[in-house]
């Protein structure tokens, strides 16, 4: 039956599928439980209705036996009172009641065999709804987690690194890579061996000492 079918159909959902369908998923879970009693009402009032068809045909097959009894008693009561004819007609409406005993009987062991069925297919989607409504709160509780871990992937950066952390990172390796650039910049020019280094300094100020005191010497000869 496509109550069954479609029953089934939203029991099988996948998480996974969810996560990646459904802007809520902790509403759609709760839209699915909905879905599934939905179903199981439309399931039970089939059940209903075929019980209430089966009790029906019983009455009928129980009114069909009675006539046929009430019909052999009077062809007996018409043989014993020497009626032939009377008791012909009983026999011919007897046989008329035992076709429809027969026809009766039929129908009814069918709706007896599909109610059966129909009763333990009912009972199978109670369980199944139970089953969902207790993975309800779990299938929840994962979808809030894999939510979180999104949302902390994107705030470190996630696979476009656009998040503030991975900015401010990206930032951080930019100025390092600039002071890096620079330090080179300066070690190649020289720069700040001549102003830092305390040996130039000291070099540098014995060559003007030496300078001076040639220029002093020339000027004591003159």
């Amino acid at each position: 039956m496509a109550i069954f079918s479609r029953f089934a159909d939203l029991v099988k959902a996948n998480i996974n599928d969810l996560l990646d369908k459904a802007e809520d998923p902790e509403k759609m879970l709760k839209q699915m439980i909905i879905d599934m009693e939905e179903q199981l009402q439309k399931a039970t009032q089939g059940l209903g209705q075929v019980m209430a068809n089966e009790r029906q045909m019983r009455k009928q097959v129980e009114t069909a036996e009675a006539q046929s009894r009430m019909w052999e008693e009077r062809a007996k009561i018409a043989l014993k009172a020497g009626e032939q004819e009377l008791a012909k007609h009983a026999v011919e409406e007897k046989l008329k009641a035992d076709e429809n005993v027969k026809q009766y009987r039929s129908m009814h062991s069918q709706l007896e065999l599909q109610m059966e069925s129909m009763r333990e297919q009912v009972n199978v989607l109670k369980g199944k709804l139970e089953e969902a409504r207790s993975k309800q709160s779990l299938l929840i509780a994962r979808a809030q987690v894999a939510e979180a871990r999104q949302g902390v992937s994107e705030a470190l950066g996630g696979v476009d690194g656009s998040g503030a952390f991975a900015k401010m990172e990206k930032m951080e390796r930019k100025i390092s890579q600039m002071e890096a650039q620079a330090d080179a910049a300066i070690e190649i020019s020289g720069l700040e061996a001549r102003e830092e280094d305390p040996f130039a300094k000291l070099e540098k100020k014995s060559a003007a000492d030496e300078e001076l005191a040639r220029l002093l010497k020339e000027i004591a000869k003159e």
